[in-house]
């Protein structure tokens, strides 16, 4: 993974070259560094007994998620635009992680090869890490399934995975490189330049939101925006799912129609509050307020984190309405962030089925997904994680606070970081940025990046001491 990690830096010679920005030596250091220490443990360990427990798995996810935002901050302090360790790794794990909190208050005078190294940990990370663990899994002697359960972010865990998960893994490869291709052709076709449309297709379709521009998406034509609109919208579609559709293997699309179903429920109901919100709040004409919704809530959704505007101007309540939005997710299976509508959607049949036995204590109520009953053991996971994912979003707010940032902005981005969403509120929100964080926040709040991104349970099962022992 440093190999391929140290194989994308060192791409970035291309816009430095091409652009003379005067970063070939700083990156072209930092990309043969880092694959190079790849190389040398590759061959330092090649002969070493192959790991067969389960531990092993979530450790190497976790050492993974951690290591790769280390090396990621080379191209930042090596070319002098971040001076801090501390702004770097922020930087670095938010593109890692895809989250789209930055430190930089403008970034329009970044050199070239550095925003395309942050779009590049973006669209690296938010489906290539997982895909590419998950293809070496064979060379590594470790339990597949294991290791697929571990990576959260990409596992839609709730059946057993078939063997033909090597499969899964390519058709869902090639769905990912497709979209990116198609979409860098429409952004070009629109009239926009290629550069920008790499770039900006980069941090869309795996739900970043690190932006060429100091004010994301609002410099773009109406039409440009709908079609990053349409980019959002799809990378919180399952891939698999995608795959089958595009593939008219349409009798496969059944057992995840549901959860479809509510994602886009979700995402309709939401647009057309915050349309008629601006619409009769601000002032807003009715062709921006459909524009700024639409773009905007799906921007949320999913996690994304690009801005049609400036929300902190917004009235309030869409200001909130955007938080739940963002807790909520996209589908299991894609690039978002937040619980997943899955899980969302099994907690609120859940309550129903609560609520309907309190009326009917005798009668069988199922809690179904896709017309099926969902095992207990299947809710209670989903109820654990809820419940987790509360406590460890308190616990970040606390921290935060202790830290020194006031109650608004700890709420703000405790949740923005953990969810993967962020811009948070206040300074942070909107086109503001977490430059004004103390170094120990950017600490935590990158440690909330990590641990929202694994979904919280396989970072703290490394706490547990039964975990350490033979």
């Amino acid at each position: 993974m440093l190999m391929v990690e140290g194989g994308l830096i060192l791409s970035c010679l291309i816009p430095a070259l091409h652009f003379g920005d005067g970063t070939v030596w700083p990156i072209m250091a930092s990309g043969l560094f880092t694959f190079n220490v790849g190389l040398l443990l590759l061959v330092s360990f090649h002969n070493a007994k192959r790991p067969t427990n389960r531990r092993v798995s979530y450790l190497l996810v976790v050492a993974m998620w951690v290591v790769l935002p280390l090396f990621g901050t080379l191209p930042f302090l090596s070319t002098g635009v971040l001076n801090r360790f501390a702004d770097a790794l922020f930087e670095s794990t938010s593109g890692v992680t895809s989250t789209g909190a930055t430190v930089f208050s403008a970034v329009e005078w970044l050199p070239s090869s550095i925003l395309l190294w942050r779009s590049m940990t973006q669209w690296f990370g938010g489906f290539g890490i997982v895909l590419l663990v998950l293809a070496l899994v064979p060379t590594m002697g470790i339990n597949k399934y294991s290791l697929y359960t571990a990576e959260a972010s990409g596992a839609d865990n709730t059946g057993k995975q078939t063997s033909s998960m090597t499969t899964n893994l390519q058709q869902t490869l090639g769905i990912y490189l497709l979209l990116t291709a198609v979409f860098v052709i429409a952004l070009w076709k629109s009239g926009m330049h290629v550069w920008d449309a790499v770039n900006i297709t980069f941090t869309n379709i795996s739900s970043g939101g690190f932006s060429i521009y100091n004010n994301s998406l609002e410099r773009l034509t109406h039409g440009q925006q709908y079609i990053v609109a349409l980019a959002m919208l799809l990378s919180g579609v399952n891939f698999a799912m995608l795959y089958n559709f595009f593939t008219f293997h349409w009798d496969r699309l059944r057992n995840k129609l549901e959860q479809l179903g509510f994602y886009l429920m979700v995402y309709l109901v939401a647009a057309i509050f915050v349309i008629f919100a601006l619409r009769l709040k601000m002032d807003f004409g009715w062709g921006d307020a459909v524009r700024c919704g639409v773009v905007q809530t799906i921007s949320v959704l999913t996690t994304t984190g690009s801005l049609a505007a400036d929300t902190q101007q917004w009235w309030v309540p869409i200001t909130y309405l955007f938080v739940v939005l963002s807790l909520c997710g996209g589908m299991a299976g894609s690039t978002t962030g937040g619980l997943k509508a899955m899980r969302v959607l099994i907690l609120v049949r859940n309550v129903r089925k609560i609520l309907r036995d309190k009326l009917h204590p005798h009668a069988v109520n199922p809690v179904r997904l896709n017309h099926k009953p969902v095992a207990t053991d299947i809710i209670t996971n989903v109820m654990v994680i809820f419940l987790v994912y509360a406590m460890v979003i308190f616990i970040g707010i606390m921290l935060l606070m202790l830290s020194g940032i006031n109650a608004t902005e700890s709420i703000g981005a405790a949740i923005a970081c953990i969810t993967g969403y962020g811009p948070g509120l206040g300074l942070s929100g909107g086109f503001g940025c977490y430059a004004g964080f103390t170094v120990a926040a950017k600490l935590i709040c990158s440690f909330l990046m990590i641990m929202g991104r694994l979904e919280c349970l396989t970072v703290i099962i490394l706490f547990i001491p039964a975990f350490w022992r033979r």
